[in-house]
């Protein structure tokens, strides 16, 4: 990762990576009284009377503290509160994108345990919970075990239990496939750290013997003779002599990493027993690599914390919604049997279907449960649905509720409807693309945006970048810029061997259309048509431009070039309009003018087909000034209804109606009163507009003044995928529909 690009992240802009945003109205001199002076007295009144309803009248039932004192950030160590104040605001951001969970981040400037406990418990009325986070070993267990026995709200300290969980649910389902069971299990830790002794005391909660497991330290073994060893660490010392970590591994069941990358070699493993069980999970160099412990025991069940192989522990799986679940039934606590109830519900959620989504994500077929799938992958929007409720249940069971859920299926409905909101659209597009990344051709190549975004796609493994443009010029705006073009491809037009060929082609297509062989020649050295031609000829797979260039001047060589789809004979653009609460696909805002009755149903199939990709059924609105028939003289509504039926015919399985306003389209309540008999009022998430003029305002309006992010404009019903990003766009527009366009390749080449 670029030092430069990393500190731009967190410094351009508004500085950070969180904000207090308010909830109410603060408009008028009235919401001013309601909100401080006098109003805010009757909540505090309320409040002061029964202490419990503060959960009813402020955002403590919502808001959790991410502390830390910086004694142990990461893999930086002892770096202290300040300089752990980024990864804290991050931590905080995960909260809020996985499950709506506010977080207020706090770096304390408390060197011992006492003074640790002291300040958390001095502030915790402001929250509902308490997430400790980077506290060294030994004193984290010190703080966690004061804080749970002296507060009334739940308090997590994630390096240890995070990992526990995840890596526990990976172990119930490893030992089903391999036949055993946890009071047989033998269990070789490497690492002795908070997370190695949190995971092996959920273990033995789970039904592992004590006896049976064997904790490693950097010098070996542990044993009863160790001196210096904290108390947490010393009961999993074994009375026998001194053992490296090889000899350990011997005729052991599982091994679980929690240490050093490389540690461990095939050797090692082939030592182990029969079938073994490998959670190497030190990150982003595991304890032995996959393909070293596959080679050495190609039946064993392999985890490890990377994304590039089957099976990551991930403890994004877990803390979110962990929280979520206490604080929606007011928990006073976060104990053992809602930690187990956790695994057991990730542990379950790996036996069921794979969500389609998950699946486009990973660009995969088929995913089931078996030696290369023993736990959820991170991205799986279920997650939520499945530990959320499980965890507020244990709670109830065990008195930790204050408020037990009584209907647990309202709240996975209610869960359900976050979800919706909360998916991140490019997310497991980025997922999908990393299994597959194609070579995606920039015109643009000497703009420093488009270099560092070239950057960033090689870095995450997107795409392979070729970027169109003088050598020199890219490499010295590189160094300017500080980019590193490693993997990335360079793109000459005038020392391009393939130019004569490009030639001889385009003017076989275009000598009847009015252009001699100099014409083409000189049409060719446009960037953009080279690039063009270089998706033509299927020396790129898809192409992306349009930072300095008008829209237009994108699309019109994509026509001429590329041509229409067969399958989806008009090209129309795509915006996806991203709101707090809901999402959106708007068409067509940027191509057809005045679309006609077959252009205009043919704008409303490539609309949801963009929708499909993006994981969401479609429900397609025509859009116009009349609903349903109100204004049938009018022949500008005539032909919306006209298109509507056309859709029908030509993609009968389409959930589809109109024409209605766009009022009628989107507020529920108003289509149950007024249009009750449409399935789609109220309910669109597609939304068709009856020419680009209404189209293009409206998604302008919308994200300017809206408060919705627009994503696009994505070009459907091209021959192959060409994306033209609007003019100035960001580093992080070009990586995302950078994104968006790998994927459009992959859906084609899935159909060809």
């Amino acid at each position: 990762m670029d030092t430069t690009e990393a500190l731009a992240y967190h410094s351009e802009g508004r500085v950070g990576k969180i904000e207090v945003i308010p909830t109410k109205p603060l408009l008028t001199q009235r919401d001013l009284a309601l909100a401080y002076t006098p109003g805010v007295a009757e909540p505090c009144r309320e409040i002061h009377r029964d202490p419990d309803t503060v959960f009813d009248y402020t955002a403590k039932g919502n808001l959790v503290a991410v502390v830390t004192n910086g004694t142990a950030v990461l893999g930086l160590g002892n770096i202290g509160p300040l300089a752990g104040k980024p990864v804290m605001e991050g931590k905080a951001n995960l909260f809020k994108k996985f499950a709506d969970i506010d977080v207020f981040d706090i770096e304390l400037d408390a060197k011992t345990p006492d003074e640790v406990v002291a300040a958390v418990k001095a502030m915790a009325p402001t929250f509902g919970g308490i997430n400790l986070e980077d506290i060294s070993a030994p004193d984290c267990f010190e703080i966690e075990r004061r804080l749970q026995a002296e507060l009334d709200i739940p308090v997590f300290h994630d390096d240890q239990h995070g990992t526990a969980i995840i890596s526990a649910a990976a172990l119930l389902n490893a030992c089903e496939l391999t036949g055993r069971t946890l009071d047989q299990v033998t269990i070789v830790f490497s690492g002795a750290g908070a997370a190695a002794v949190a995971s092996a005391e959920l273990y033995v909660s789970l039904g592992v013997r004590r006896e049976h497991v064997w904790m490693c330290d950097s010098h070996g073994l542990l044993t009863t003779d160790r001196k210096g060893m904290y108390a947490e660490k010393a009961v999993f010392a074994h009375d026998v002599p001194a053992q490296p970590l090889a000899q350990v591994m011997v005729g052991k069941d599982v091994f679980v990493g929690l240490s050093v990358g490389g540690v461990v070699n095939g050797e090692m493993v082939a030592a182990m027993a029969p079938r073994p069980i490998i959670f190497a999970l030190a990150n982003p160099d595991p304890e032995i690599s996959y393909e070293e412990a596959k080679a050495a025991v190609p039946d064993a069940i392999i985890a490890s914390g990377r994304s590039d192989y089957p099976n990551q522990v991930n403890n994004v799986l877990g803390f979110p919604f962990l929280f979520r679940g206490a604080l929606d039934c007011r928990a006073t606590g976060m104990d053992q049997g809602m930690k187990i109830a956790a695994v057991r519900a990730l542990a379950e959620l790996a036996h069921q279907e794979v969500h389609e989504s998950v699946l486009t994500a990973y660009d995969m077929d088929r995913l089931e449960f078996g030696p290369q799938y023993i736990i959820p992958k991170p991205f799986d929007p279920r997650v939520l649905l499945w530990v959320a409720p499980a965890v507020a249940k244990a709670a109830a069971e065990s008195g930790c509720a204050r408020r037990p859920i009584a209907d647990l299926d309202a709240y996975r409905a209610r869960l359900e409807r976050f979800l919706e909101r909360s998916r991140e659209v490019i997310r497991p597009l980025i997922s999908r693309a990393r299994t597959a990344p194609r070579r995606i051709v920039f015109p643009d190549g000497t703009m420093p945006k488009v270099m560092r975004a070239a950057q960033i796609l090689v870095d995450e493994g997107i795409c392979r970048p070729l970027l169109v443009g003088d050598a020199a010029k890219i490499h010295k705006r590189a160094a300017e810029n500080r980019v590193d073009l490693k993997g990335v491809e360079i793109v000459e037009i005038h020392d391009d061997e393939r130019f004569e060929g490009y030639a001889a082609a385009l003017w076989a297509e275009r000598q009847r259309k009015g252009m001699t062989l100099q014409a083409v020649r000189q049409w060719l050295r446009n960037p953009t048509v080279y690039g063009t031609m270089m998706v033509q000829m299927g020396e790129a797979d898809g192409l992306v431009a349009g930072h300095t260039v008008p829209y237009a001047d994108t699309i019109r060589p994509a026509l001429k070039i590329l041509g229409p789809d067969p399958a989806h004979p008009v090209a129309s653009g795509v915006y996806v309009m991203l709101l707090k609460d809901r999402r959106f696909y708007f068409g067509d805002c940027t191509v057809n003018a005045h679309p006609d009755v077959e252009t205009l149903a043919h704008i409303a199939i490539n609309t949801a087909r963009v929708a499909q990709a993006f994981g969401d059924e479609p429900r397609v609105a025509m859009l116009s000034y009349s609903d349903f028939g109100e204004h049938r003289e009018d022949a500008g509504v005539a032909l919306v209804r006209a298109a509507m039926e056309r859709v029908r015919v030509m993609a009968p399985d389409l959930a589809i109606d109109g024409e209605m306003q766009a009022d009628t389209a989107v507020d529920e309540a108003l289509a149950a009163t007024d249009f009750p008999f449409s399935d789609i009022a109220g309910r669109a998430n597609v939304l068709i507009f009856p020419d680009l003029a209404s189209g293009n305002i409206a998604y302008k309006l919308l994200s300017r003044i809206g408060g919705a992010t627009a994503l696009g404009p994505i070009l459907v019903g091209l021959a192959r995928p060409v994306t033209a990003l609007p003019l100035g766009c960001s580093v992080d527009e070009i990586v995302n529909m950078t994104t968006i366009t790998v994927s459009q390749v992959l859906d084609r080449e899935g159909r060809a």
